[in-house]
């Protein structure tokens, strides 16, 4: 069984920054793409980043290129995504997730997994 592990969600003023960790299973860190997304009410869940951990292939959406950045401890299993900059629209529930395949595209049918969800709020 899957599991996915996220914490680091907190509140910040705009500007600021917060660091989100994803702690997977050591399968399913090294067979999957591990994807960020994050949810505001009333919107769509949106895909923000997605990387490959054994090739450390990352891509991001351009809303949050540029401010994102991931990064991983192999020894934990774990992925980082570093979020600097951060605006009041980039407040939202954000959820760690994993694809098996195509989670470059960041789009959420292919994520397989996902986990509880860590809410980040970005104040003006």
């Amino acid at each position: 069984q899957v599991q996915l592990v996220e914490s680091g969600g907190g509140s910040v003023q705009a500007g600021g920054s917060l660091r989100l960790s994803c702690a997977a299973s050591a399968y399913t860190y090294n067979n999957n793409w591990i994807g960020w997304f994050r949810q505001a009410p009333g919107k769509e869940r949106e895909g923000v980043a997605a990387i490959w951990p054994r090739s450390r292939s990352a891509y991001y959406a351009d809303s949050v290129k540029g401010r994102f950045t991931f990064s991983q401890d192999n020894a934990k299993n774990t992925i980082y995504l570093q979020m600097s900059g951060l605006k009041p629209e980039d407040t939202a529930m954000y959820y760690c997730a994993a694809s098996p395949e195509g989670g470059w595209k960041l789009v959420p049918t292919s994520f397989n997994a996902w986990g509880q969800g860590t809410q980040v709020t970005v104040s003006s």
